[in-house]
């Protein structure tokens, strides 16, 4: 079947400095998460310069940023307060490492990020992206267990549809078949939860007149079995609280995180909250654990914690976990995992500056006030003949394309109908980059109401586009 989708609205035609810029980058650069061979039809788009929610191409052509650059500008491009923060961190430290040493910029964020999680949370294992911190987690969880005597606590319980990045562990306990198929023979094989996924294309799950919340409560007691089963060798179980994000932003209800909780803590298993890309206000509360009062043994954070500007992760960890490591160097205790640049200065002052932007104003009354226009002004898509569902949490919101929704019946995946809409789209001057047949938005909180009115126009006449026959 060919590959190309039919052809949409060209961009304006690239001058010859945007020509020669996305040439050599067809030569020189593997770009992410992407066939290549797509770029024989497909331009790139070249990035000159970006401000607030706007991206500019050399050219000249501004693009509304609805994704947020892969969820990480959460205040937009180059914010004013997080750059003047990296200024005054250039004239004084770039980078030192941590192993040994310690600066200012690490000890205040990490003094701010215990103050800011869930109670209960003391201590900060710094790494640069989210994949490595969702690491940091899975090995300091099994070590936990070796240390206090328990060593056959050596597996993981994740959900399937679930997804914690790229690199072996991470991909390791994920569920999502278009990431992890090729590598299977690489990787841990967890116990797979089911997902409590609400969505109404959920086979077999739940039904048009089930609320979200009867409906978690039913898939968890699925789930208290299965833990209950393996609970003699599961180390920690891993989720994404409330989204599952990669795997099309299908969401459930905080209900499923409480039930968690309390069953980690009855069987003796750890609790290990992906919030890398649900963390810093993106469910409408700081963190998305918050929605149920909980805190788990360990949160993992990256994406908005510097605002999109520079790379780092941090994992969390309590005083129960880090006391099973904290002996004389010769019991073998110390977790001896680094990263070069563990605790970078620079982004760190990112992060401080990210969440001094969090402290001028109610940020999460804002991004639930941005939510509700969403949803309003996306109301003409809870109609349409090929949308099984238009669902949202804070300000995600995510819009599922059917081929039949009454009957649950997706369109093939080579039909590549999320394509077309980017294609459409970026025409009208909006990045959006589907998930399969999921089209979402997720953009900056300091989009205005104007501009936020302008994506879900377009969102719209995307959605017409990619269902077209």
């Amino acid at each position: 079947m060919n590959s190309v989708p039919p052809a949409a609205p060209a961009l304006p035609a690239a001058s010859p400095r945007s020509a020669d810029l996305i040439a050599r980058s067809r030569a020189v650069v593997w770009h992410p998460c992407t066939q290549m061979k797509d770029h024989e039809w497909l331009p790139l788009v070249p990035v000159a310069k970006a401000e607030g929610v706007w991206l500019e191409t050399p050219d000249g052509h501004r693009i509304i940023d609805a994704v947020s650059s892969w969820w990480t500008n959460i205040f937009g491009h180059r914010h004013p307060v997080i750059v003047e923060h990296l200024k005054r961190q250039l004239d004084t430290l770039d980078h030192v490492l941590l192993a040994g040493f310690t600066h200012e910029p690490v000890v205040s964020l990490s003094e701010k990020l215990v103050a800011l999680t869930p109670e209960g949370l003391s201590r900060c294992f710094y790494a640069d992206n989210g994949s490595s911190a969702v690491e940091v987690a899975l090995k300091m969880s099994v070590h936990y267990w070796r240390n206090v005597g328990r060593p056959e606590k050596t597996r993981f319980a994740a959900l399937s549809n679930g997804y914690h990045g790229e690199t072996l562990g991470a991909l390791g306990v994920g569920d999502t078949g278009l990431y992890r198929d090729t590598y299977k023979s690489l990787l841990l094989d967890p116990v797979v939860l089911p997902s409590p996924d609400c969505s109404l294309m959920q086979v077999g799950g739940r039904g048009a007149g089930e609320s979200w919340e009867d409906y978690s409560r039913r898939r968890f007691a699925d789930a208290r079995q299965i833990l209950e089963a393996h609970a003699d060798t599961l180390a920690a179980v891993i989720v994404e609280p409330l989204v599952q994000c990669a795997g099309g932003m299908r969401m459930y209800h905080a209900i499923w995180l409480k039930l968690l909780r309390e069953a980690c803590d009855a069987l003796g298993i750890h609790l290990i909250a992906d919030e890398i890309a649900t963390g810093f206000g993106r469910t409408g509360q700081l963190f998305a654990c918050d929605h149920a009062n909980i805190t788990p043994d360990f949160i993992c954070l990256s994406k908005g914690i510097t605002g999109g500007t520079l790379p780092l992760a941090v994992t969390l960890t309590n005083e129960r976990v880090y006391e099973a490591f904290y002996d004389d160097y010769a019991t073998g205790k110390a977790f001896l995992h680094s990263h070069s640049y563990t605790g970078n200065p620079l982004a760190c002052a990112a992060a401080l500056g990210t969440l001094a932007v969090f402290d001028q104003c109610n940020w999460m009354a804002i991004v639930r006030g941005l939510g509700q226009l969403m949803w309003t002004q996306t109301a003409a898509l809870r109609q349409h003949p090929q949308v099984a569902e238009v669902r949202q949490q804070g300000m995600i919101l995510a819009v599922e394309l059917a081929q039949s929704p009454h009957q649950r019946a997706p369109y093939p995946a080579a039909d590549r109908r999320g394509l077309r809409a980017y294609q459409h789209a970026l025409t009208r001057g909006v990045l959006l980059r589907p998930l399969g047949n999921t089209l979402y938005l997720m953009p900056p909180y300091v989009i205005t109401a104007a501009e936020l009115g302008r994506v879900c126009d377009v969102l719209i006449e995307a959605v017409d586009v990619a269902t077209r026959p």
